[in-house]
């Protein structure tokens, strides 16, 4: 499930967390879980990206060991 920026805020809020201390808990600067929350595009690439698919913003895959190799291996 998709979530909007504001619904984000308002979970976090629920939870008694602020951005700044999911930004922490997540190994993420707070300025750019800000930007990402604050931003109207989606985060294509890199720590935003991976900020984005956490809070469910957006639907993706964080992987940190990934390489090309490992799609052949699966197919």
């Amino acid at each position: 499930m998709m979530r909007t920026s504001q619904e984000v805020r308002s979970e976090l809020q629920k939870r008694g967390l602020s951005i700044a201390d999911w930004a922490r808990q997540n190994g993420f600067t707070p300025k750019l879980v800000h930007q990402v929350l604050n931003s109207n595009k989606i985060p294509v690439r890199g720590k935003s990206h991976q900020i984005a698919v956490k809070l469910g913003l957006k639907d993706g895959i964080i992987e940190p060991d990934f390489t090309f190799a490992r799609i052949k291996e699966t197919l």
